[in-house]
């Protein structure tokens, strides 16, 4: 997917807020706010702003992987499924 973000001063965000809102819900791109010359904030729909948390969230969970991994603390899958077999 290619970002084509705007970047727009923060009066822009002031006089456009309804255009802003439509835009974005139907581009779901982010837009970049600045307030003197400086990036300040971003704007984004609530589709996009949810699918990047579930994606922050599972790279999350593969960094602890990684971690319990590089630190010894995993059992072979084949030790994992015998004890499954074992609860049958």
């Amino acid at each position: 997917m290619k970002l084509s973000t705007q970047i727009k001063p923060i009066s822009y965000l002031k006089s456009h807020t309804a255009e802003i809102v439509r835009e974005l819900s139907e581009s779901r791109e982010p837009l970049i706010i600045t307030q003197n010359g400086e990036a300040k904030l971003v704007v984004m729909d609530v589709k996009s702003y949810e699918a990047h948390e579930q994606t922050l969230a599972l790279l999350k969970i593969l960094a602890l992987g990684n971690r319990e991994i590089e630190q010894g603390q995993f059992r072979d899958a084949e030790a994992v499924f015998a004890d499954l077999d074992k609860l049958d």
